[in-house]
């Protein structure tokens, strides 16, 4: 970690790129990674891969194996078998626009998809096919399951296996049924199993060819693990005894994050399961590492997604689709309706010395087992929110980065703490994919600062002037001097020479900050269409000149950066 290394966040969704269905893909990202390599960019960070739920959360995974389908490019030169008219038709098609419609997008994909894996099947070379094979021997441990589960899935037209007919609950029961199956009925679920196997093995060939693309450019890939998966996911029908399913995942309630009156009140509440950690170590956490293992061979660094939770986590007595049932509720009254129990820290609150003993040693073990996996200097641990004293010291010991966020970190003035004193071993970043962007940051500031002229509104007013003279200060300017006006290149600029000049290892901007767009990318504690279809409005070909002005102020200072030496990025 002796040199230092900027780069960029891109959740693959927003990009767009020159041959475009309607969502980022490997080839959009490809473009991307070219893009990186000129500008002088060390690393590309991404969101989860992994197959999504039908919300299309990429925190909402339905398998913590197998990659999401849409991710993949179906251009006949990263997949043969696609019939290029059938690939120009539905380039022709595709919607256009600054959102994801993932339901027209599916079922572009799905058909190129279909197309591809019946051309494969009936014409492919003994060698392409006896790679494919091979692919389904060595993963057969996960990949047979899944290929049951989503087969499922598309028959019961839902992801919710509680809905299904009692014998496709279990995968016992399941298997038991497949093998009852005869005739015509039996080919046709035998075509799909071929089908979803098919695409597995597509996508994990583009996602390996691509991230070796990066690394000869110099640019590597960041992934993520998310901290959970969902409830209705194939590792829940699978393996139930690896979840607690009595309890669902969550944060306790933040100042940053207060989407709704829910929220405020009692926190976010995930939905996802506990994961049964006795369990898992009787084999020594084989679920774990073959997940890491997977996603070793695509991404050189992984960010463990709220690395908190290793430690303790916010757990709930109840399901997220039962949480207007508590709001405004008294503690006495929600713990009337659970029986006693009620939201709170697992495995234990800190609220005692031999607690937060407990709990060290809780996440202590279980990180050590993640850093086996990936070796030093390949996670990034996500420690961000309520943040027990002995985490970052712990992480420290440990050789793992955590976050900077400027804005968090304050000095007991309320000043920022200066970056040049963060720890070599951090990443800086101003926001993550659940923050607002910049330029909303910045004007929501200024207006409060300048608009708020009523004298009953003095302490709001004093309190944004304070955070924008803090954040100008941060950033090598003189308090005093800063500029009092509506988002802009110059305000960009040092923004960003601020973040370049922190002593962390890795320095990161979201492309929407870095091209002082709005969007964004998720509002944490909400649903809706608003969250993971947001897109930039330019096609990563059109970057160089549509954001010019922007792309020269990054770069001339960026030269203070250096790229990721060859020693390290081949670990």
């Amino acid at each position: 970690m002796e040199h230092r290394v900027g780069g960029v966040l891109v959740p693959l969704f927003a990009l767009c790129g020159e041959n475009d269905l309607g969502i980022g893909d490997i080839a959009a990202l490809r473009e991307g990674i070219r893009w990186a390599k000129s500008k002088g960019l060390g690393f590309i960070q991404l969101l989860p891969i992994n197959y999504p739920g039908s919300d299309h959360s990429p925190y909402n995974l339905l398998s913590s194996m197998a990659i999401d389908p849409l991710t993949i490019s179906c251009h006949p030169r990263d997949l043969p078998e696609v019939p290029f008219e059938l690939w120009e038709r539905s380039v022709k098609e595709a919607r256009g626009g600054d959102t994801v419609d993932y339901g027209e997008v599916t079922r572009r994909k799905n058909s190129l998809l279909e197309a591809a894996a019946e051309a494969f099947f009936e014409r492919a070379k003994k060698g392409r096919l006896a790679e494919f094979e091979r692919f389904v021997s060595v993963e057969r441990e996960w990949l047979e399951d899944f290929a049951l589960y989503a087969t499922l899935r598309e028959i019961h037209k839902t992801e919710v296996f509680d809905a299904w007919p009692s014998e496709h609950r279990s995968v016992e029961g399941a298997r038991h049924w497949l093998e009852s199956l005869k005739g015509a009925e039996a080919d046709a679920i035998k075509k799909r199993f071929r089908f979803h196997k098919f695409v597995q093995w597509v996508a994990i060939k583009q996602w390996t060819s691509v991230s070796r693309f990066a690394e000869k450019s110099g640019t590597f890939l960041i992934g993520d693990v998310p901290v959970g998966v969902s409830i209705y996911s194939v590792d829940v029908w699978a393996n139930p005894q690896l979840f607690r399913l009595d309890l669902s995942s969550g944060a306790p309630p933040e100042k940053v994050f207060q989407a709704d009156s829910f929220t405020a009140q009692w926190g976010q509440n995930w939905g996802f399961p506990l994961y049964n950690w006795y369990a898992m170590s009787k084999d020594n956490f084989r679920w774990w590492r073959r997940r890491l293992q997977m996603l070793r061979r695509i991404f050189r660094i992984l960010r463990v997604d709220h690395a908190l939770g290793f430690f303790r986590i916010y757990a709930f007595p109840w399901r997220p689709e039962q949480n207007q049932e508590f709001l405004g509720l008294s503690l006495e009254e929600a713990a009337a309706k659970t029986g006693g129990r009620l939201p709170g820290f697992v495995p234990y609150n800190d609220d005692t010395e031999e607690n937060r003993r407990r709990n060290l040693q809780h996440g202590e073990t279980l990180l050590g087992i993640l850093v086996e996996e990936m070796g030093a200097g390949g996670l990034i641990a996500e420690d961000l929110g309520e943040v027990p004293p002995y985490v970052r010291p712990c992480l420290a010991r440990m050789g793992l980065p955590g976050f900077k966020i400027p804005q968090w970190e304050r000095l007991p003035n309320g000043r920022f703490i200066p970056g040049s004193e963060y720890p070599r071993v951090s990443i800086a970043t101003y926001a993550t994919h659940d923050h607002p962007p910049l330029r909303q940051i910045w004007d929501e500031l200024v207006d409060k600062a300048t608009k708020l002229t009523n004298e009953k509104n003095k302490t709001l007013r004093d309190n944004a002037l304070e955070e924008l003279q803090a954040l100008w200060e941060f950033c090598g300017e003189k308090p005093e001097g800063v500029p009092l006006r509506r988002f802009d290149l110059k305000i960009l600029r040092v923004l960003l020479r601020g973040l370049w000049k922190c002593n962390s290892w890795l320095a990161a901007v979201g492309i929407n900050d870095l091209f002082a767009t709005s969007q964004r990318f998720n509002v944490p504690g909400t649903s809706g269409n608003q969250n993971w279809t947001a897109r930039i409005e330019a096609s990563v070909s059109q970057w160089n000149s549509r954001y010019s002005a922007e792309i020269r102020a990054w770069s001339r200072d960026l030269k203070t950066i250096r790229p990721l030496p060859k020693t390290l990025a081949s670990k």
